[in-house]
C-alpha cells in the first residue's frame, strides 16, 4: 500500500529590506557647482577692502569645506562613469547637460585659489602652493579642454532649436578666465623672465577666450529672453550665470594688473593698469544692470511657484566674482563706493550660499536631489545630428 506523506508547503521567508544607499545614476556634472559656489566665498571674504573680526578664520573654515566638497564630488562622479557610464555618455549628448562639464575645472581652479588665500593658515605656504600648482594645471588643461569640446559637440551632434539659447551655453567658456584671474596668484611665485611674463600674457590670452566668445553667445541669450519670454521657472536662476564672465573678467584684468609691474616692462605694465580701470568700470555697470534684471526675473519666478533646485547654486559663484570685481576696482581706483559695493555683494554671496546649501543637504537627506527627474529616468533624448 502507498502511503502518501504530506508535506507542510511554508510561505517564502522574507527579510526586511536592507537600507540602500543613494544612486549616482543621476548625480551629473553640475553637482561640482556645489564646490565652486562654496570655495568662492572663501576667496570673496578674503579679497574685501574691510577687516572684519573672525572673517578671515571663517574664509579657513569655509575653504575646508570646499576642500572636502571638492573630494566628495570627484569620487561620486568617478562612481557614476564607473557603474553609469551609459548614463554619463548620455550627459555628453544631452544639450541640456554638456554644458555643465565646464563646472569640472572651474571647482578645480576655485579650491585651488581659495587655497592660496584661505588655506595658507593650516596647510602653511609651501603646501598651499603646491596643491595650488596641481589644482591650476589641472583645471587650465581641463578648461581649455572643455571650451574647445563641448561647443564642438554642439556644432556636430547636438540638434539645437532656434531660440533655445541658454544662459548654460557660457559655463563650458568661462574655465579659461577662471585661470586668467587666479594666475596671478602663481606669477607673484616666479621668478622676473621669460616664464613670469609668459604666464601673464597667457592669462591675458585667456581671459580674451572667454571675453570674446561671451559677446558671441550673449547676445543669443538676450534675443532669446525677448523673443520667447522668460526662462522656465525651474531654470530662472541660471540668469545668473552671466555674472560669471563679466565679475570674473572684471577680476581678471584687477588681478593681473598687480603683477604687472615687474613682470612686463614700464609702459606696458601703467597700460594694464589702466586697462583695470578702463575695462572694468563699464562692465561692472552693465553686470549690475544684469543682476538687477536677473533679480527681478528671479522674484517673478518665486511669486509663480519656482521650487529649489540645483540651479540654485547659480546665485553664488557667479555672484563670488563680482565681489572679487568690485574689491579689484576699490584697490585701484580708490574710490570708497565700490568698496561699499562689494561688501554688499558678498552679504548677498553668503546668504545665497546659506540657501542653497541649506536646500541642498533637505533634498540630499530626503532623496530628491538623487532621483530621476520628473517623467524620464536619465536625460532627454538628445537629438543628434547626422550629417
Amino acid at each position: 500500500m502507498a502511503i502518501h506523506e504530506r508535506t507542510a508547503i511554508r510561505p517564502p521567508i522574507t527579510l526586511p529590506d536592507a537600507p540602500r544607499l543613494p544612486s549616482l545614476r543621476h548625480f551629473g556634472p553640475n553637482w561640482y557647482a556645489t564646490v565652486m559656489g562654496t570655495a568662492i566665498v572663501a576667496s570673496a571674504g578674503t579679497a574685501l577692502p574691510v577687516d572684519v573680526p573672525g572673517l578671515r578664520g571663517a574664509c579657513t573654515v569655509v575653504w575646508a569645506l570646499s576642500a572636502v566638497l571638492l573630494v566628495a564630488v570627484l569620487t561620486a562622479r568617478a562612481g557614476h562613469w564607473r557603474h553609469h557610464r551609459d548614463q554619463a555618455r548620455a550627459h555628453l549628448l544631452d544639450p541640456a547637460f554638456a554644458p555643465f562639464l565646464g563646472c569640472l575645472p572651474m571647482a578645480l581652479l576655485a579650491v585651488g585659489g581659495a587655497t592660496m588665500v584661505a588655506g595658507t593658515p593650516v596647510l602653511g605656504e609651501r603646501a598651499a602652493l603646491v596643491v595650488d600648482v596641481v589644482l591650476y594645471s589641472a583645471g587650465s588643461v581641463l578648461g581649455l579642454g572643455v571650451a574647445v569640446a563641448v561647443p564642438y559637440l554642439m556644432v556636430v551632434r547636438h540638434r539645437i532649436d532656434v531660440g533655445s539659447a541658454a544662459p548654460a551655453w557660457l559655463l563650458p567658456l568661462v574655465p579659461p578666465l577662471v585661470s586668467a584671474a587666479l594666475g596671478p596668484l602663481l606669477i607673484r611665485e616666479l621668478p622676473a623672465g621669460q616664464g613670469r611674463e609668459a604666464l601673464l600674457l597667457g592669462c591675458y590670452a585667456m581671459a580674451g577666450l572667454t571675453v570674446l566668445a561671451t559677446l558671441a553667445v550673449l547676445p543669443l541669450v538676450l534675443a532669446r529672453l525677448l523673443h520667447h519670454g522668460p526662462l522656465p521657472l525651474a531654470l530662472t536662476p541660471t540668469l545668473f550665470l552671466v555674472l560669471g564672465p563679466l565679475g570674473q573678467s572684471v577680476t581678471a584684468v584687477n588681478q593681473l594688473a598687480d603683477v604687472a609691474p615687474g613682470t612686463v616692462g614700464a609702459p606696458y605694465a601703467n597700460g594694464l593698469g589702466a586697462l583695470a580701470v578702463l575695462y572694468g568700470v563699464p562692465v561692472m555697470g552693465f553686470a549690475l544692470l544684469w543682476l538687477a534684471l536677473s533679480t527681478a526675473l528671479t522674484v517673478r519666478a518665486v511669486r509663480a511657484g519656482m521650487g529649489f533646485a540645483m540651479t540654485w547654486w547659480g546665485f553664488t559663484f557667479p555672484l563670488g566674482t563680482c565681489v572679487t570685481g568690485a574689491a579689484g576696482l576699490a584697490r585701484h581706483t580708490g574710490l570708497h563706493a565700490f568698496g561699499w559695493l562689494a561688501e554688499a555683494l558678498f552679504v548677498c554671496l553668503v546668504a545665497a550660499w546659506v540657501v542653497a546649501g541649506t536646500r541642498t543637504v533637505r533634498g540630499l537627506v530626503g532623496g530628491t536631489l538623487l532621483a530621476a527627474p520628473p517623467g524620464r529616468n536619465g536625460p532627454r533624448p538628445a537629438a543628434v545630428r547626422t550629417a
